[in-house]
């Protein structure tokens, strides 16, 4: 599954890894479009944003040695 544009209607969960993978891939870049950030985020209560910034923290932590967190992220 190799998309050339950012197209929900490829995103589908469940059937094997690798469609997971790309789906996740895909659903990210739609939650990171500056139009819908724009729309959300004034909408989300405090609690929401810690949770969401908590919740991302800790995967990037878990997955990322410290190098990789400092240079993709950081």
């Amino acid at each position: 599954m190799e998309p050339q544009e950012n197209d929900s209607s490829r995103i589908c969960f469940g059937l094997n890894r690798e469609t997971d993978e790309e789906s996740l891939r895909l659903f990210l870049r739609k939650i990171a479009d500056d139009r819908l950030l724009d729309t959300l985020i004034p909408r989300l209560r405090e609690e929401d944003v810690q949770d969401i910034v908590a919740f991302f923290s800790g995967i990037l932590h878990r997955y990322l040695r410290e190098k990789e967190y400092h240079t993709l992220f950081l």
